[in-house]
């Protein structure tokens, strides 16, 4: 072959096949460093971070709680409804396990529980239900009296236990543990009223399901199914204002006070709406 030809660079010729670098000389030309690593990154978010109190780019990190995330006093009067929504806003499994909580009395640490977020929801939700559940079935109860009594005289649905069944149930959820929280505040001890309403709310529950048998026509066994009902209840009261009022020298005073007032309500249930 002609020597002009062979000193031609091949790099500039189309087609030309590049030549092979073996793998020792490229491991000793390119770092692999260089090869492998690249610029860092971090993901941002707009706008820029500019200073202490001013947004900036952000690099976007899992949130952390902190003051801000505390939730803010929504208290805007007492006339004003907005300023209630706060002690309705609890959960579903949060009600039940709360509910859970006034089956078992002797447990006595309710107010543990809701220390992070007394409700009043558990208060109306259970009255309302107590209420249409005490007219629907003291009616019925009526009736089977009648019926069984004689069973050709007319029965007429008695829209007054409606009434009735409304007045003494929220008069007694709200009055009642207004009347503890005065008492207790006079005699210098702690109370929370808030807390006292979500405590006789939640007390009430047991009647609920108690109520569907009392419609057995049998007297002894109804009276047995209301005192049971009726001590779970007071105890379920008595024992977690003996935990919340430790150092109160009244303490007893107090438990047997919200002891018979709890009887004196499911003795009251049993003589009116199912005799």
């Amino acid at each position: 072959m002609d020597e002009s030809f062979a000193n031609l660079q091949s790099s500039h010729l189309l087609g030309s096949v590049p030549a092979v670098i073996s793998d020792d000389k490229r491991s000793t030309n390119v770092p692999i460093a260089s090869v492998n690593e690249g610029p860092s990154a971090s993901m941002q978010i707009f706008p820029p971070n500019l200073g202490n109190n001013t947004k900036g780019y952000q690099t976007l990190e899992s949130p952390t709680e902190g003051p801000a995330q505390q939730p803010s006093n929504n208290w805007k009067g007492f006339f004003n409804v907005y300023s209630y929504t706060q002690y309705f806003d609890v959960d579903t499994d949060v009600v039940l396990n709360r509910l859970m909580s006034s089956l078992y009395p002797t447990s006595g640490d309710f107010f543990n529980k809701i220390d992070a977020n007394p409700d009043l929801y558990g208060l109306v939700w259970i009255c309302t239900t107590l209420v249409f559940v005490l007219a629907s079935l003291g009616n019925c109860a009526t009736y089977l009296v009648k019926k069984r009594t004689d069973s050709n005289a007319p029965w007429i649905f008695d829209v007054n236990y409606m009434n009735l069944a409304a007045s003494i149930i929220y008069g007694y959820a709200i009055i009642v543990p207004l009347g503890f929280y005065f008492a207790l505040r006079y005699m210098g001890s702690k109370a929370d009223l808030l807390r006292f309403w979500c405590l006789w709310g939640y007390s009430l529950f047991i009647f609920v399901p108690t109520s569907l048998p009392l419609l057995i026509p049998v007297e002894f066994l109804r009276w047995v199914i209301i005192l049971l009902a009726g001590s779970a209840s007071s105890c379920f009261v008595a024992l977690n204002l003996r935990s919340y009022l430790e150092t109160n020298n009244d303490i007893t005073v107090v438990m047997a006070a919200a002891f018979g007032l709890q009887m004196v309500l499911s003795i009251f249930i049993k003589v009116w709406f199912f005799p």
